[in-house]
């Protein structure tokens, strides 16, 4: 996972909107969005190769979103997977303060990781890359592979794009939020960060949606979470190209 935006406490009758857009290798062998068979009081898409998930929401409420921190020089190549600290928080019943704790005892095992987790009272953000602020306070926050709300180009952008989308305590539109997810265009070079990459990388990675030709936008997901504690999850997925692909939508009610 590599752009998530959230309103946190913004909208009137929905505390948590969540915006996301998976970015990954083509190659790279997923399953899209489901209640897993082996642990059906879990919903999240799965990466086949280390077997974790990138985002996702448990029949209780437990929430957790990943993104990896950009830094190809400090990359290790048998790191553990970063999708199972998702899959850990979610899976367990470790109070989310208690989970954060032990994210700071275990970052250093991982390459470069940012993850938002929590549930409907709270919300925690950590990066094994820098430390700020851990609780999410109410707003609306965006973040990419550097730190929470960090502005590069397409987290201000799309931070800007779903504050009108939201403006005045209108009902969510999900087609406009997966436009927004769709947004290929490019930033001026200037505006570009210098992660290590090189210009023509950074180019590639610097849209929201991106469409590289390997590498690219795989799902774009929306979840919704209503005072009624009602769920609705929305994941489309891509073949490379915005507008491709199918779009799958998931309803139920947080179990207390």
């Amino acid at each position: 996972m590599c752009l998530i935006f959230l309103a946190h406490r913004v909208h009137p009758r929905y505390p948590l909107i969540l915006a996301a857009n998976r970015d990954e290798f083509y190659q790279r062998p997923t399953v899209p969005a489901a209640f897993w068979e082996t642990k059906p009081q879990l919903l999240a898409g799965r990466d086949l190769k280390s077997g974790g998930t990138w985002l996702g929401i448990s029949r209780t409420g437990r929430i957790a979103a990943l993104s990896n921190y950009r830094d190809p020089n400090s990359v290790r190549e048998n790191a553990p997977s970063r999708g199972d600290l998702v899959t850990d928080f979610l899976l367990g019943d470790m109070p989310p303060a208690e989970y954060l704790a032990l994210l700071r005892e275990r970052s250093h095992d991982y390459n470069g990781f940012n993850i938002i987790f929590g549930d409907l009272k709270n919300l925690f953000f950590y990066s094994n890359r820098g430390e700020v602020p851990p609780l999410l306070q109410p707003g609306i926050h965006g973040l990419s592979n550097h730190l929470l709300d960090t502005p590069w180009p397409k987290v201000t952008q799309g931070k800007k794009t779903l504050a009108e989308i939201l403006a005045l305590g209108k009902e969510p539109d999900v087609e406009e939020i997966f436009t927004l997810l769709a947004d290929h265009s490019l930033p001026d070079d200037s505006l570009l960060p210098d992660t290590g990459v090189g210009l023509e990388t950074e180019r590639l990675l610097a849209p929201l949606f991106i469409t590289g030709p390997t590498y690219g936008t795989r799902s774009s997901s929306i979840l919704l979470i209503n005072h009624d504690t009602e769920v609705t999850f929305v994941e489309r997925t891509y073949n490379g190209t915005p507008g491709s692909g199918s779009t799958r939508t998931f309803h139920f009610t947080i179990e207390e």
